[in-house]
């Protein structure tokens, strides 16, 4: 009955998802204010209030039938070309409502740019750590999800390793910054060396490849942290965006492709993706949420509550002896196991009531992800749990 797609996917059912569930599962044992579930990346930052005012103004003041109606597949023109004046004036580019697609969140994104691009067999390549789902959104489509190894030094992108990988059934490239599951920002010079070793692949092979920049976390960067607009180093790039971390609104799936003119063929391409996204059955992204867009489009969730947690969290697995790297964006920290087996470091964290993702989850083994994007107070409360995990492990 069950498709023999389907049947790899129930049997690798995300270790994300399972670490909640098992959180669920504690709280009812152990009281939830005992537990210290940091493995799902779901906002603990309200929606800026901007965002709830805007939906009961839109509902007063816009005529229902317009705002619960049909529009085009690419979404509402107005609504893109607010968006595209707003990322020209963040960062100088030039870009109109048709270079804008709405989507349902970034991984409807993902998975519009993917169909209108891959036939089957051919290859996406991606940098591991990389969130687990690009296997699933590339076989989708019968591609082929090729990984380059980490580069755990600092977990920029290794480039070498990122040419040898390209060859003829090289279709796209997957990069995603700042980072799902590390939090860094791939720096201007990583960027710079991705193109040109795009671009050399390109001539050389006689192929047209896709840089896909997945970037929900976007707007979540530290310490002045710049995050660098892609579009700008390399021709034949897509941008994935969504609001679900900048806005907090992560169960409203609202997104958007920029699929730039330079691109090759892009008219095309932007015509293609448009019926992708209907014949996926998204049909269209929300239309009351696209509506939301255009009046909050520059609105700010409070990044400084995601850096207090992040700098107590840092600070203090350092001190009980712990490695990692400080990530500069996002609302993860990327640990090293103190253990060759991450999974049994989980599984020993969690006699301690702290739940973590094992990093082979993310195609890293031998790290763990730890999701800060939780109340300040829970991470206080969960120093003492890591303190008797670094004492059990002899960190300190």
């Amino acid at each position: 009955m069950i498709s023999k797609k389907m049947i790899p996917l129930m049997q690798n059912n995300s270790a994300i998802r399972m670490m909640f569930e098992e959180g669920k599962k504690l709280a009812a044992i152990h009281g939830a204010e005992n537990v210290f579930d940091f493995s799902l990346g779901n906002p603990s930052v309200p929606a800026p209030a901007e965002v709830n005012q805007a939906i009961a103004d839109i509902i007063k003041e816009e005529d229902s039938l317009f705002i619960h109606g049909y529009m085009s597949n690419a979404g509402y023109e107005d609504v893109r070309e607010t968006i595209a004046d707003s990322l020209n004036r963040r960062f100088h580019t030039s870009f109109g409502e048709a270079n804008i697609l709405m989507t349902v969140g970034a991984a409807s994104g993902l998975n519009v740019i993917l169909k209108t691009v891959l036939d089957p067999g051919d290859q996406v390549i991606t940098f591991a750590p990389y969130f687990v789902e690009y296997g699933s959104y590339v076989r989708n489509y019968d591609g082929e999800l090729v990984v380059v190894p980490p580069n755990t030094a600092d977990f920029q992108p290794d480039l070498r390793k990122l040419e040898e990988k390209i060859n003829g059934r090289t279709k796209a490239v997957i990069i995603n910054t700042p980072n799902n599951p590390t939090g860094v920002i791939y720096s201007d010079e990583t960027l710079k060396n991705i193109a040109s070793v795009l671009e050399k692949k390109e001539k050389e092979l006689g192929i047209s490849i896709v840089l896909i920049s997945d970037e929900p976390y976007r707007e979540l960067a530290y310490d002045g942290a710049v995050v660098p607009w892609v579009t700008t180093y390399y021709h034949n790039t897509v941008v994935c965006y969504s609001y679900s971390k900048s806005l907090s609104l992560p169960g409203e799936r609202i997104g958007y492709l920029v699929i730039p003119d330079e691109m090759e063929d892009s008219k095309s391409v932007i015509q293609a993706a448009t019926i992708a996204n209907r014949v996926l059955g998204c049909v269209n992204a929300p239309s009351l949420m696209q509506r939301v867009i255009k009046r909050c489009v520059d609105a700010e969730v409070d990044v400084a509550a995601y850096d207090r947690n992040r700098n107590l969290l840092y600070n203090g697995l350092k001190e009980y002896g712990f490695e990692c790297i400080k990530p500069e964006g996002a609302f993860y920290l990327f640990v090293k196991s103190p253990v060759e087996d991450e999974k049994e470091f989980c599984e020993t964290a969690k006699q301690f009531n702290v739940l973590v993702v094992p990093g082979s989850s993310f195609a890293c083994p031998g790290y763990v992800r730890i999701a800060y994007c939780v109340a300040y107070e829970r991470i206080e409360r969960s120093m003492a749990a890591f303190k008797k995990i670094a004492e059990h492990y002899h960190l300190i």
